[in-house]
């Protein structure tokens, strides 16, 4: 049984991961606002998780507490890493969750990143991105991240192939006589 939402065009996948690629990149937007806001209140700066990320590029070198050049890359990092994860997500769920799964599923996705992520890839990749992160903000950054990223239905529908949209009527005849 198909459901209700699901699209069966020969662009369906390029729908849902570019629907999912808004989605990851509006998500990690709020995830980095939120690892910002939550840095400040632990007496750190705004830019320490894009700083700790560009250590991925500079090493120690990236590690300030401010806005520097450094920042830029791991901020271009994280917005391309995260929206290509929301555009997998996306292109790999499509519109076989009903709405309220589909957010549970986007938050253990988010879960499952953070674990993958940092006790695994940037372990070895950058350690200095597991030993300096705030652990428990960015466990919830990333739930909220999942939970954002769970909206792609809702660009998906932005994204309808001119085809599925019914064209407008034309007021080609006169006023005052009947269409058939």
């Amino acid at each position: 049984m198909e459901p209700a939402t699901g699209t069966r065009s020969p662009h369906a996948f390029l729908i849902m991961f570019l629907a999912g690629l808004e989605a990851g990149m509006l998500a990690a937007l709020c995830f980095l606002a939120w690892m910002g806001a939550t840095a400040v209140l632990a007496h750190r700066g705004f830019w320490t998780s894009e700083n700790l990320m560009a250590s991925v590029f500079y090493g120690g070198d990236a590690i300030r507490g401010g806005f520097a050049a450094t920042t830029f890359s791991g901020l271009a990092l994280y917005l391309l890493l995260y929206s290509l994860l929301g555009g997998a997500f996306a292109a790999v769920l499509r519109n076989r969750l009903p709405r309220l799964r589909l957010t549970l599923a986007g938050v253990l996705f988010g879960l499952c990143w953070y674990w993958l992520s940092f006790r695994l890839i940037w372990r070895s990749v950058a350690p200095l991105v597991t030993l300096l992160h705030i652990e428990g903000s960015t466990i919830w950054g990333h739930a909220l991240y999942g939970a954002l990223l769970a909206r792609y239905p809702a660009y998906a529908a932005r994204w309808r192939e001119p085809a599925q949209v019914s064209p407008p009527e034309s007021p080609s005849a006169p006023i005052g006589t009947e269409r058939s």
